[in-house]
């Protein structure tokens, strides 16, 4: 199972990526968590210290330039490796975290029509590529809002696009956006989760104002003073108090993703 989880920031996508690549371990599945968000802080929900966290690929020059054949930012000519080999990062440069979590930190691929065609860009979207097309691990990708820095073949790939929201229009308008573009990237599944839900009448208020975007409202996540609490210490709520509620909530949902009722 290869998911993506996006959403605006501010809205939890982080706990509920790095929860969920927890939950399926939990449950016996290999699971590697790819950090591909500009924040990077993937890795304190799956119980890494910032100190202890990978380095970010995009900033491995000597890697990226014997793999390429060009360092980045220097002036060495436009010519490197399209498609350098890439197999063996997910191994050697990840970190394990709670419950046999493999953490990969991937830095940020530069959006199309940003101008840059550059060598970094070049082994981030191999190594993407090769994660989700190739390699046998639950993948959970945290990305950033949008999905440019995917390559059309990436997208394609990912069995589940998970879209995080929170109430509010301008989290809703984010989704319509995200649904919109994953059409087009030729993404095939998506699924909408509504964070930090207070009680069944914004619930109904929530899936309401996503209909009228064309979007269904398939989980619900209910708000939690323990996971506000885990947030603010910056911590994962899976180590902090005892929410039943938002624990089975997050279960269910990674239960959805799998398509079972395993774990």
């Amino acid at each position: 199972m290869k998911v993506a989880v996006v959403g605006k920031g501010g809205v939890g996508k982080t706990t509920v990526a790095g929860s969920m690549a927890r939950i399926w371990a939990r449950g016996g599945l290999r699971v590697l968590a790819v950090d591909a968000d500009p924040a990077a802080h993937l890795h304190s929900v799956l119980g890494i210290a910032r100190s202890e966290m990978p380095h970010p690929i995009s900033e491995e020059l000597d890697l990226i330039e014997e793999r390429t054949g060009a360092r980045p930012g220097t002036s060495q000519g436009p010519f490197f490796k399209l498609n350098p080999r890439v197999e063996d990062i997910p191994d050697r440069y990840s970190k394990l975290g709670s419950d046999g979590v493999s953490l990969l930190v991937t830095g940020t691929i530069k959006a199309a029509g940003s101008g840059c065609f550059c060598p970094e860009n070049a082994i981030l979207r191999s190594l993407l590529e090769h994660i989700i097309l190739e390699r046998g691990d639950a993948v959970v990708v945290d990305m950033e809002a949008g999905l440019e820095q995917f390559g059309r073949a990436t997208c394609r790939g990912v069995d589940m696009l998970l879209i995080v929201i929170e109430p509010g229009s301008r989290s809703m308008e984010t989704a319509a956006r995200m649904a919109e573009l994953s059409h087009e990237m030729g993404v095939k599944n998506m699924s909408v989760v509504a964070n930090r839900v207070r009680g069944k009448e914004e619930a109904d208020a929530v899936a309401e104002l996503l209909a009228s975007h064309s979007l269904k409202l398939d989980y619900v996540l209910p708000y939690s003073e323990a996971v506000a609490k885990a947030d603010m210490l910056g911590i994962s709520p899976l180590d902090h108090g005892d929410d039943n509620e938002w624990l089975s909530s997050v279960r269910r949902l990674s239960n959805g993703m799998l398509g079972s009722d395993r774990i």
